[in-house]
């Protein structure tokens, strides 16, 4: 059915005026609205949650962060001098980025309780109070930064696990990419099916993954106190003084230590900021120090083991129930990174930066949970490409620091401005905080970039590929939209001139929909073209993508009649929101199937 057949032929017959079907109408799409939020849970479920969904991905990082950067100083002996060093910028990194950047500041950036660059990028927009190319730019460069950033994280993160079998037995290592291929392509097979029963189960087992990082920490520490110096921010300035030849190398490394950051501000809508902030000083942030704490400590006892520091922290027979839960937690790593995928590309979708894709909701209860298979299936092919062509997490390290650290320097010029041009802060309190903390990520991503031959390319070309259509799709929207424009008739003038008309009546009353509500839309002028009758009520229906993520009851819907014939009815959604509505037991039963079909078809308006 043609678009025109699909919108003029589908109406309802005639049951009293059109104001009562209309509030029944609105008040089933309020009452879907309402099915979609989360049932309210504890404080304590809350935190849980947020430990599994929001820092599984830097909850792995101990896994080869510590080890990559002690690799370029490793040696028969290494001095302790070294290792303190090592210890300290990691610690002071995720204080300075994690601790201060995400968690005391920028969960108080939230657009409507959200999160995420791209809602970072609607603050900034509407603090400058008009559009900005710059502001534009950098939110495509955010979004297109973290498609790298999802199709690495699986990668480095299964294959990291897997990897430590071959300390279990070395006859293994030949089975580790079969092994890392089979989690990951079952990984993304069951995608479709939604994460709702799997979820459950990632706060406690990723709980258990922090309290064993702490317990092994604890345990290599009181073997050698003396790595308590570490945090002392001078010995790594000390390090990084005294080892200029390998510093871009060494701080590429120690940035693997904050991948799986910005998991703290894109989930901000599904927790809340005190459930995230209470998870991450309670328990994520004493076990990843106290974890790579005795790392070093165990390397000064035994130099041999900087080979892997966290594998052989435990002993022989602990070492193959290390491996499963350092296999399990991984996967809910990679798992978080894919549905922060969905999510990003959603809310692209909705602020018009990427073409409509089928979205399939993956839980009746919560519609953070969605599922693109378009996505999942690009995802899928990066990632075990990546893991065919790189073959070990070491090698994909120097790929893995550039996606994120990019991510990073976006989502703080962002916040620059929005502080400043918001009036959130005065300009020298921004100064003063922003600063060090761009100094630093600067720093990052420079010595990341060090490693663009090395396999740095790839979040590279993904991120100006995937920006490129971004750019691409938008500015070709807004010029169809403008010759659209051009050829548009004024819906009150159109009103005006038909009050007088000859036209047959047919009874019922008919919906169409229109991205612009004061202009006519074509299909209506089609069918008086055509078919030269007129239905007996006519319903202008426009749904508007608002500029923050979910909309307020007070403003979900409006609704104006315009004579005894025409009405305009307009909804709005947020825009990580899905417009839909379900079909109700009133006269616009059909009209409502209207809606949900249009949903899907029908450009939204210009935002």
């Amino acid at each position: 059915m043609s678009d025109i057949q699909g919108l003029t032929g589908l109406t309802s017959p005639s049951k009293g005026d059109a104001e009562t079907d209309i509030s029944t109408f609105l008040a089933s799409i309020d009452a879907d609205q309402e099915e979609q939020l989360p049932p309210s849970r504890g404080l304590a479920a809350m935190v849980l949650g947020a430990v599994g969904v929001v820092y599984g991905d830097i909850g792995t990082s101990p896994i080869y962060a510590f080890r990559e950067a002690i690799r370029p100083v490793a040696g028969d002996v290494i001095a302790p001098a070294d290792v303190l060093g090592l210890l300290s910028l990691l610690i002071w990194t995720l204080t300075l980025i994690v601790m201060v950047k995400y968690v005391l500041i920028l969960l108080r950036a939230d657009n409507r309780g959200e999160g995420g660059v791209l809602s970072l990028y609607m603050l900034a927009r509407q603090a400058m109070g008009r559009r900005s190319m710059i502001v534009l730019g950098l939110g495509i460069a955010g979004a297109a930064l973290f498609v790298g950033d999802a199709v690495i994280t699986p990668a480095i993160s299964v294959l990291s696990a897997v990897e430590g079998a071959g300390l279990i037995l070395p006859s293994l290592e030949t089975w580790v990419l079969p092994v890392t291929l089979g989690i990951l392509i079952a990984l993304f097979v069951v995608q479709r099916h939604g994460t709702a029963e799997i979820a459950t189960w990632f706060g406690p087992i990723t709980a258990v993954w922090f309290i064993v990082l702490a317990g092994t920490g604890l345990y290599h520490i009181a073997a050698s106190p003396a790595v308590l110096w570490a945090f002392n921010p001078i010995w790594g300035v000390r390090f990084l003084a005294g080892h200029l030849a390998i510093t871009s190398v060494v701080l590429g490394a120690v940035f693997l230590a904050v991948t799986g950051a910005e998991a703290l501000y894109a989930d901000l809508g599904h927790f809340g900021r005190k459930p995230i902030m209470i998870a991450w000083i309670g328990l994520v942030f004493p076990a990843l120090v106290l974890n790579y704490l005795g790392q070093g400590a165990l390397v000064l006892a035994d130099p041999a083991a900087a080979a892997d520091p966290f594998f052989r922290s435990v002993p022989p027979y602990a070492l193959p129930m290390l491996v499963i839960l350092a296999t399990a937690a991984t996967v809910i790593a990679a798992q978080a990174v894919i549905t922060g995928a969905y999510s990003m590309t959603l809310a692209a979708i909705q602020l018009g930066l990427l073409p409509r894709m089928h979205i399939a909701h993956t839980s009746a209860s919560q519609s953070g949970q969605i599922y693109i298979g378009a996505v999942n299936g690009m995802l899928l092919v990066g990632v075990v490409w990546l893991v065919i062509v790189f073959k070990s997490s070491s090698a994909l390290a120097s790929a893995y620091g550039i996606a994120v650290t990019g991510t990073m320097l976006v989502t703080t010029c962002l916040a620059v401005i929005y502080a400043v041009r918001g009036r959130i802060l005065p300009v020298w309190a921004v100064v003063a905080l922003a600063a060090p903390i761009g100094l630093v990520e600067t720093g990052f991503l420079v010595s990341n970039l060090s490693k663009l031959l090395e396999g740095g390319y790839v979040p590279v070309a993904l991120a100006a590929v995937t920006g490129a259509v971004m750019a691409a799709w938008w500015r070709g929207a807004h010029l169809i939209q403008q010759k659209s424009q051009k050829l548009a008739v004024r819906l009150d003038s159109f009103v005006r001139s038909l009050q007088s008309s000859s036209a047959p009546n047919v009874k019922g009353t008919a919906f169409y929909l229109t991205p612009d509500p004061d202009m006519v839309p074509s299909a209506l002028l089609h069918s008086i073209k055509h078919f030269r009758v007129l239905h007996e009520k006519i319903v202008i229906l426009t749904v508007e993508t608002l500029r923050t993520p979910v909309a307020q009851s007070d403003e979900r819907a409006s609704y104006e009649v315009l004579d005894n014939r025409f009405s305009r009815l307009t909804l709005r959604y947020g825009f990580i929101e899905s417009p839909k509505a379900y079909p109700v037991d009133t006269g616009l039963t059909t009209s409502c199937a209207v809606l949900r079909t249009g949903s899907r078809d029908f450009s939204l308006r210009d935002r």
